[in-house]
């Protein structure tokens, strides 16, 4: 992932580690140091690179997840086109044989590699009776020269996926994916429905679903017919009037000129796949200018001719290019996602490496004394300390690259469980494990580059003793005032944050919000200890940031608006951060409640005044544990508790998404279901349906709407029989036209309104923020006439899911944007077919029973129900699994807590072991220092675990209160404390175990050893 990245990153890791070996190479005294510190101590230099091992394995098994993702769409894309890189689609007949012979023309072009002429259609096939029998209702049928396909691509027989005779008259060839689906096999016959006709053909052959055998552009369930059955069947259905448009009661085009041009381009089209020179591939990247080359050839004289007014009927589609950015796109975004919750871990680890750098100098504090009283100036020691922490870091970062390909490989595989679950039309996926280069070698310099950053920093920090303090081993003033130009740059720096804060806040900007207001009041605190004492300062400092952590999101509502993940995890840290402060600011406070037992005259009580005064003394180390456990604890129930609300307003979701119509039935507008509400409520389904809302569909472009830009969306036409019974429910409404009842019916009847899909779908950027609302206008173009016309958005689908994925398969692409059908009949003329309805069954009816039997009564019309309360439940259920994967991958980073507490409680243990020394020589018992050391880090990790579930739980509150969606819900704030509370014990738990054989260390020490000088 990110290859525009590497050569920075390559660059900056260069740089580190060449600066690293120069300092080492020239200072050979700091060299010597550095090894002999870490020869000394290698048990202790292994924890040091275990505790830092995660980082680095967090970040490359986030790319690595990414790159899989990547890796497996592109898969589907190489086998599913194979050699087709471009596909022109127009209509049939003398059209588009006209169509193809100028395309012809490019044949020699140095730049394509082939082309291959079909036709092609949909259409329901069977196979089998009675209980038995299975169908495919819209599968891809398809006419071509088996000869010429063969060669497509000039790539070998193999690349296109046919191989053998072309199918003769009776025959048909069945691809893998299809004969799987019905159970067919070589010289079974099959039951082939064109435009209402059956047609009983004998399978000639299976053939892989690959390439052109995959049917191309999107179809992976294909066959095969021999040449000119589409044409027949088409021509004798025209003959029985079936294929025609709908008449207009029943949704369909209703005037003379516009129902002829439908009929004109009803029946079976004409596709042209096009290969570029290249490679599979390879031949992508010249996408842009065959689509050129192709658009000219096929529009040059007679496409739009403006005296005869005819439309466009060509589309030139980019299909591998196309699929090969979704692909990248898809893997990005993925990847991106892991790495964002993956950030807390990561932050967890930045401080989990200071405080292990902070104690190594407190160990050596005498030792660092002594330099320094003997000449050696701070920056000597400052490069002493970075050589050391690099060698650590290039360590951690090579075992971290190792340990990152074992959590990607695993998340992968979790992953892959919960996409094969899915069929392809919800998005199901065949994960296969892919590792880049590009992914290991950026991984492996960002995560040495945050330890490089990290130790550098600290180092900086622990330079800075007292010599005399440091030599006798007593506690530095670590309270001294900065001085005066560095209060005079803080307080400037305060100043640019302030503007900055501002401009963010009134713009909404999510990062921005948190983050800068923020940086504000830290950078004043340096002015302000110099009026006021220095615990005054910093607590209300804290509680100035919290309080603005938590209630940004009640002043400034549109803080989540633009979606990004970053927000979160400033947001997160912001109130860890300042939360651990402010505890740490106050720690005698908090351990009143302790007085009692801390005063008991028993060994317990001693304790646990041991366990408790350390953590008390040393603020900033006990700082850096408390926003390790923060930060993990605080993500884990944050994501547990969102996870619980989303799936606590599933019933409202269904409601939303249904508008009470359960079920959409989508048919082939070439086998015309003529009057859909005559169709589904008669017969054997009397009774068993309440209502049906025929639709119409057409591919649309909309644009200048905010910062979409423009986007691919699906024009939907709608009749009155929508706003029958319950509506769908509108998010938001234009003012002035009343409720949503009046909205709708607006729109129904004045073309100047449409209803729109609250996330209108981008090509470049995927899910557009919510930055449109109603009120706002947008320009609606139809692509193939550029016939456009200004609209304005009368509201907003709460759910837009019942219209996703609607039309006959071509049409299905990009959000809704719903109109009257008669505006849409207006504006697309012969494209706007209809297509599909939608039906709400009768109570007490199963909506599982009545699709099946919808299905199977309209196969011939290659009739498809979408089960929308189902899907619904399936998109929550997937949800629900990924939030379980999101724990999984998080509780890594809680891993890093808990490790980082155990090391620390090592190095603790290694520190006091003179003092240890002291009480056992003094008649301490060594369970008492055992129960010292066990209650210390008891204290600590509840102390973080405390903090991390408080904020994140009231964070989830205030989200849930402000969340406009789940205000509209009517569902109480749901806390899933059985979870929490397993959560937060399994923490505890852990980290008791941790800290279980430092503790025993500490009481098995020898009086007489501990107070030896020497090591």
């Amino acid at each position: 992932m990110y290859p525009n990245l590497t050569p920075y990153l390559v660059a900056l890791l260069g740089l580190a580690l060449a600066g690293t070996v120069a300092m080492a190479a020239r200072h050979a005294f700091l060299r010597r140091l550095a090894v002999r510190q870490i020869a000394r101590r290698r048990g202790e230099a292994a924890l040091v690179v275990t505790g830092s091992v995660l980082g680095t394995a967090i970040i490359v098994g986030s790319l690595l997840v990414g790159d899989t993702m990547t890796h497996s769409i592109r898969r589907q894309a190489w086998s599913g086109l194979g050699p087709i890189d471009e596909v022109v689609t127009t209509s049939g007949g003398t059209r588009g044989a006209e169509v193809a012979s100028r395309l012809a023309r490019l044949r020699g072009d140095p730049d394509v590699d082939g082309m291959l002429v079909l036709t092609a259609d949909r259409a329901g096939i069977a196979h089998g009776s009675g209980a038995g029998r299975k169908a495919e209702p819209r599968a891809g049928v398809f006419e071509t020269d088996f000869g010429q396909a063969a060669g497509f691509g000039g790539r070998g027989s193999n690349a296109s996926g046919l191989s053998g005779p072309t199918p003769r008259p009776g025959e048909l060839v069945l691809n893998a994916e299809l004969a799987k689906a019905l159970d067919a096999a070589p010289g079974d016959v099959v039951t082939v429905w064109l435009y209402g006709q059956a047609h009983d053909l004998r399978v000639a052959r299976v053939v892989p679903a690959k390439g052109v055998a995959a049917g191309g552009a999107g179809v992976s369930r294909g066959a095969f017919l021999a040449p000119g059955t589409l044409a027949g069947a088409a021509g004798a259905a025209r003959q029985r009037g079936t294929l025609t448009v709908a008449p207009p009661g029943a949704g369909g085009v209703s005037s003379g000129s516009k129902a002829a041009a439908t009929a004109a381009s009803a029946g079976p089209k004409t596709l042209v796949y096009v290969s570029n020179a290249g490679g599979v591939e390879g031949g992508s990247r010249r996408s842009d200018a065959v689509a050129a080359k192709l658009d000219a050839a096929a529009g040059a004289g007679s496409l739009q001719r403006a005296s005869t007014g005819a439309q466009g009927d060509v589309a030139v589609e980019k299909v591998k290019q196309q699929a090969l950015h979704e692909a990248d796109q898809a893997g990005n975004e993925l990847g991106s996602f892991f790495l964002f919750v993956g950030c807390f871990a990561i932050i967890a680890g930045v401080m989990l490496l200071v405080n292990i750098f902070v104690m190594l100098a407190e160990e050596r504090k005498p030792e660092l004394g002594v330099l320094r009283a003997v000449g050696m100036r701070r920056g000597r020691l400052v490069r002493a300390f970075v050589i050391e922490g690099a060698l650590y870091a290039l360590v951690a970062s090579l075992v971290g690259v190792v340990a990152g390909i074992g959590v990607g490989r695993a998340v992968v595989e979790v992953a892959a469980r919960i996409f094969a679950s899915m069929s392809p039309d919800e998005g199901g996926l065949d994960l296969s494990f892919h590792v880049t280069s590009t992914s290991l070698v950026n991984g492996f310099a960002l995560g040495f580059l945050i330890a490089f950053g990290t130790v550098a920093l600290t180092s900086v920090r622990i330079s800075r003793l007292n010599v005399i303090a440091a030599i006798r081993d007593l506690a530095g003033d670590g309270g001294r005032r900065l001085k005066r130009r560095w209060v005079a740059l803080s307080t400037v720096a305060a100043a640019g944050f302030a503007v900055l804060a501002a401009i963010t806040v009134s713009r909404s900007q999510g990062v921005g919000t948190y983050l800068f207001p923020s940086l504000t009041v830290l950078a004043l605190c340096p002015l302000l200890v110099r009026f006021a004492p220095r615990r005054l300062v910093y607590t209300g400092a804290s509680l100035a940031v919290l309080g603005w952590g938590l209630a940004a999101n009640t002043l400034r509502p549109k803080v989540f608006d633009d979606g990004s993940t970053a927000t979160f995890v400033v947001l997160g840290t912001v109130l860890v951060f300042s939360a651990v402060a402010l505890v740490s600011q106050n720690q005698e406070l908090l351990t009143r409640p302790l007085r009692p037992l801390v005063a008991r005259p028993s060994l317990a009580g001693l304790a646990t005044r041991l366990g408790v005064a350390y953590p008390v003394a040393r603020r900033f180390r006990t700082g850096a544990i408390l926003i390790m456990y923060g930060l993990v604890v605080f993500t884990l129930v944050l994501i547990t508790v969102l996870g619980s609300i989303i799936q606590s307003t599933l019933g409202n979701e269904v409601a939303n998404a249904s508008g009470g119509f359960a079920l959409r039935a989508d048919f082939n507008p070439s086998a015309r279901v003529a009057d859909p509400a005559a169709a589904f409520g008669a017969g054997r389904f009397a009774g068993r349906v309440a209502a049906v809302a025929p639709l119409s569909a057409a591919k649309a472009r909309v644009s200048g709407l905010g910062r979409l830009g423009s986007a691919d969306v699906v024009a939907v036409g709608a009749t009155p029989a929508i706003v029958q019974g319950r509506l769908f429910p509108l998010q938001e409404r234009l003012a002035g036209l009343g409720d949503d009842r009046a909205v709708w019916q607006r729109v129904l009847a004045d073309p100047r309104y449409v209803i729109a899909d609250r996330y209108l779908r981008q090509e470049e950027a995927g899910p557009s923020s919510i930055d449109y609302h109603p009120g706002d206008t947008l320009t609606l173009t139809d692509p193939r006439s550029g016939k456009a016309e200004r609209k304005t958005i009368a509201g907003t689908l709460r759910s837009a899911q019942a219209f996703y994925g609607i039309g006959a398969g071509d049409d299905a692409s990009g959000g809704p944007v719903i109109l009257g059908q008669r505006a849409v009949a207006a504006q697309f003329g012969g494209d706007a077919k209809l297509s599909s309805a939608l039906v709400a069954p009768a109570a007490g009816t199963s909506d599982e029973a009545l699709a099946a039997d919808l299905q199977g009564e309209f196969l011939p019309a290659s009739l498809v129900v979408t089960q929308v309360r189902r899907e619904v439940e399936h998109e929550f259920a997937a949800n629900r699994s990924f939030f379980q994967l999101m724990e999984g991958f998080l509780a890594l980073g809680l891993l890093v807590g808990i490790a980082g507490l155990g090391v620390v409680m090592v190095r603790a243990v290694r520190e006091r072991r003179r003092t240890i020394g002291v009480l056992r020589a003094l008649g301490f018992q060594s369970a008492t220092v055992q129960r010292s050391f066990l209650t210390e880090s008891s204290f600590v990790a509840l102390e973080g675990i405390v903090l991390g579930t408080a904020l994140s739980i009231v964070t989830a509150y205030l989200l849930f209160k402000n969340d406009p969606d789940l205000g509209g819900a009517n569902i109480g704030f749901p806390v899933p404390w059985t979870s929490i509370t397993v959560l937060v014990l399994a923490t505890a738990a852990a980290s008791v175990l941790a800290t279980l054989w430092p503790a025993r260390r500490a009481a098995a020490t020898r009086p007489a050893v501990a107070l030896r000088i020497a090591d």
